[in-house]
């Protein structure tokens, strides 16, 4: 059988004014995943989403990859779900930025004071109740995310595969392999890691998880380097 590998991006710019980017504890992240890749894998195509972080993480991946790696091609079914419109559905308010810096800033946590309000506002978006509020639908992110799933590996037709994405298409994906439900699909998009690898082994129509979130190449180079946003 073959390996799809689901790679998480690595950390990106929290709180900056482009919080696409790669901070540079991702870039570092994405090294060192580079290096524990090389001996491993030799891919034989990579594919990520459209996002800027992505690209970074496949660029940092290369840098400390020893071996060919095919250049990324891009599907933007692996784009993560619009987390600006998610929260702002459920805090309309902090679509001024500044009133969202201010409240935060006022927090005595304000990672984890972001954290409960992103997890409520996710809760939100896929209960259904509210789809009117959203140009896509938690449904809509779920099948599309699906149909690149199909695209990559009707594509890669029995090779090892890299797929550098965001976390919740990580979580979709799993929820479609295991049956989980809604809830537990997002629960585990929370404790996906920075710069993690699952893997999937395929053939032909069959998929079955073989590894789950590893990040164990993380903390054996530096356990300061394993964050989740």
């Amino acid at each position: 059988m073959a390996t799809l590998y689901l790679i998480r991006h690595g950390q990106a710019s929290f709180g900056k004014a482009n919080y696409d980017e790669l901070s540079e504890k991702g870039w570092q992240q994405g090294r060192v995943l580079g290096r524990w890749l090389s001996g491993k894998v030799e891919p034989g195509a990579v594919f990520g989403g459209n996002l800027q972080r992505h690209r970074e993480t496949v660029e940092a991946l290369a840098a400390g990859f020893t071996g060919t790696l095919p250049a990324m091609q891009a599907v933007m079914g692996l784009d993560e779900f619009d987390h600006n419109a998610v929260i702002q559905g459920y805090r309309p308010e902090w679509a001024d930025r500044s009133v969202m810096t201010r409240e935060l800033a006022a927090a005595s946590q304000p990672l984890r004071a972001f954290q409960d309000a992103f997890v409520s506002a996710v809760e939100r978006w896929a209960s259904g109740e509210y789809d009117e509020d959203y140009r896509e639908t938690w449904p809509a992110f779920r099948q599309r995310v699906a149909n690149a799933l199909e695209h990559i590996l009707v594509f890669a037709d029995g090779a090892d595969v890299l797929v550098m994405t965001s976390g919740g298409p990580i979580a979709v994906v799993l929820q479609s392999l295991l049956g989980l439900t809604d809830r537990r699909a997002l629960g585990l998009n929370e404790v996906i890691a920075n710069a993690s690898v699952t893997r999937v082994l395929y053939s032909g129509s069959r998929r079955s998880l073989s590894v789950f979130n590893n990040y164990s190449h993380l903390e054996a180079e530096d356990p300061d380097l394993v964050t989740f946003r």
